[in-house]
């Protein structure tokens, strides 16, 4: 009782002098902290948890947070099997995660990120933007219901860091009768809605822009400004970018390099990609194989935008680019890019070289993320982040959804089975080891003592051992759902353990005659000799009996 009232002292000793720190200085300490322990201090006090709460301080937080690589494999059916969508983040040591991301839906699709939120497509009525570490959400209409061929790639996000407002934008595809809508090769209209709105605004783009190329070459947004490429058959890449500022929802057109690509004759047509690179516009393109369009040649060539209003480029880096590649790159980050080849395998490869001429160097591989398709990888750079979405869910387009929960629909009943299988055999696995090796070890140990040979002792111990490794005991498995590439290793890890097992048994049905024939013969031989030394001493007392005589 004492010992408890002196803990329960030094306890609120310890809070009253955290308590008693200034509110900056504590506010500076938060601002080291990750999101997740920051979720975890808003429930100490009101005082915590209106420091990290504060709006100005999530800013402030989020400006400092560390990048990591956001990989995203939208569902897939393969083989006639259907794999739900999945995500996996590397951080900043190029550590990967091994829990799914929770407010990732199986059917969903990604269509972009901004600060710590992602964008998700529904296969229902409604997009779905969630707070990546918080695991808040919001559903939205979309613009128009049961639109047919309505796609995830005709939305992108974005962020405007004046007027602090979140868009997402849709590329609304020309009408053809007959055609489904992302079949369209034109679109003249973007659909704006404002996080927080009551409806989606049209807006007219000033010409009919390629919705092709938006589809091949993908878009993003940075500083406030969407980007993405259409056709322009007159400039030498035959190809301009297209700008859409979010805050004044205005386009502009910026021309690509005036420099004349030089492409092989015998290989086949040239690919572009919009990508962001240390907080810059870059297109990456290269040519591809003329029998195998999925397949790059020669160079890959990445151009990053120096000066915006000047429409000036400058030649980043200049890659040799080997044809076991798929199109890319996925990312690149910190002189280092994500690179995906054609054994599924993913590899990141430090960047090395003089001006823009590049090596690809000190290859490692990442993952395996078989059985996904490699060429509808998405990858993103992203941040978790304290940014709250409570505050826009009176929107007159913010809804529940009305659909049961995504993981419980029936035709992932399949799938779920499958995990709860994982986890049966891993619990059966395990009991069987110990329930097995304490039932011969109890009927052993019981016999051992009786053995007086130590030798024999130490000869039959060291027989147990080899077939009876030490198993520590199961401590409960986490309930956690797990990304694909963690799944796979605990299979593996799952298909060792069961091999091992059999291993095992293997060896106890062919070692355990000769341990129970050693013990026996231990055991008759010690009454032998005890038989034997009865008998010479009743022997030698009868002799002495007679001397007495």
């Amino acid at each position: 009782m004492m010992a408890e009232e002196t803990k329960s002292k030094k306890q609120k000793d310890e809070e009253h002098i955290i308590n008693g720190l200034p509110g900056e200085l504590i506010e500076r300490i938060f601002f080291k902290l990750p999101v997740s322990t920051l979720l975890r201090c808003t429930g100490v006090c009101k005082e915590w948890h209106k420091i990290i709460r504060d709006p100005q301080f999530v800013t402030s937080h989020l400006q400092d947070a560390p990048q990591c690589a956001f990989l995203f494999f939208p569902q897939e059916s393969i083989s006639g099997k259907l794999y739900p969508a999945d995500a996996i983040l590397i951080d900043e040591t190029w550590s990967q995660s091994t829990c799914a991301v929770p407010v990732v839906g199986p059917g969903d699709s990604l269509c972009g990120s901004c600060n710590g939120l992602l964008c998700l497509y529904t296969k229902s009525s409604t997009l779905k933007i969630a707070n990546l570490a918080t695991g808040e959400c919001l559903h939205l209409d979309k613009p128009v219901k049961n639109l047919r061929g309505d796609y995830f790639f005709l939305y992108n996000f974005g962020f405007h860091p004046v007027t602090k407002e979140y868009k997402i934008i849709h590329f609304l595809g020309d009408s053809v009768e007959g055609r489904p809508l992302h079949n369209n090769s034109r679109f003249r209209v973007v659909q704006v809605y404002t996080l927080g709105d009551d409806k989606w605004r049209d807006i007219k783009t000033p010409e009919a822009l390629s919705l092709n190329c938006l589809k091949n070459s993908g878009a993003v947004n940075i500083g406030g400004t969407m980007y993405w490429l259409t056709e322009d058959m007159v400039a030498s890449w035959q190809h301009a970018v297209i700008t859409f500022d979010l805050g004044e929802e205005s386009f502009a057109r910026i021309q690509l390099p005036a420099t004349v690509l030089e492409d092989s004759a015998g290989d086949g047509p040239r690919r572009y990609w919009v990508r962001e690179i240390d907080g810059k516009i870059c297109i990456a393109t290269a040519q591809t194989c003329s029998f195998q369009p999925r397949r790059l040649v020669g160079k890959l060539q990445i151009w990053t935008l120096e000066n915006k209003t000047e429409q000036r480029w400058s030649q980043k880096y200049n890659i040799q680019y080997s044809p076991d590649y798929i199109p890319g790159p996925n990312l690149v980050h910190r002189d280092k890019t994500i690179l995906q080849r054609r054994d599924r395998n993913l590899y990141s490869y430090e960047l090395l070289g003089d001006n823009s001429n590049t090596k690809l160097c000190k290859m490692t591989k990442l993952l395996d993320f078989r059985p996904h398709k490699p060429d509808n990888m998405q990858s993103y750079i992203c941040v978790k982040s304290l940014i709250r979405l409570d505050v826009y869910k009176k929107a007159g387009i913010v809804r529940r959804p009305k659909q049961r929960g995504v993981w419980e629909l029936k035709k992932w009943e399949a799938w779920e089975h499958k995990l709860s299988e994982n986890e049966r055999i891993w619990t059966d696995t395990h009991r069987d080891e110990h329930a097995h090796a304490q039932c011969y070890r109890t009927m052993i140990n019981d016999v051992l003592p009786r053995i007086l040979d130590d030798t024999i002792q130490l000869e039959i111990g060291m027989k147990i051992n080899q077939i009876f490794p030490n198993i520590p005991d199961q401590q409960p498995r986490p309930l956690r759902r797990l990304n694909c590439v963690a799944q796979k290793q605990d299979r593996e890890n799952l298909f060792v353990r069961m091999e091992n097992w059999n291993n095992i048994t293997k060896a106890t049905r062919e070692a355990r005659h000769s341990i129970f024939s050693m013990m026996v013969n231990a055991v008759l031989n010690q009454i032998g000799a005890s038989s034997s030394d009865a008998g010479i001493s009743s022997q030698n007392r009868s002799e002495g009996d007679d001397v007495k005589i």
